[in-house]
């Protein structure tokens, strides 16, 4: 079992922890739309990647009117 052979003051073990912080997102703008998006990643709301529409999107139906 491993034991410490002297005590770890606060500013060393600060010091190792020093590059665990998370990062934040670094979103980019949609080529198509304008919105933020995750780089490498599909437009969540037109469905474009890359100048080319991968997943279709449809228009928002209102349950309201659908169920009159």
């Amino acid at each position: 079992m491993a034991v410490q052979q002297n005590k770890v003051s606060k500013s060393r073990r600060n010091n190792r922890r020093a590059h665990d912080s998370l990062t934040a997102a670094n979103p980019g703008e949609c080529a198509n739309c304008g919105e933020l998006k995750r780089p490498h990643h599909i437009c969540a709301s037109c469905g474009h990647y890359d100048d080319n529409e991968v997943v279709p999107m449809t228009e928002e139906i209102d349950l309201e009117e659908d169920a009159a």
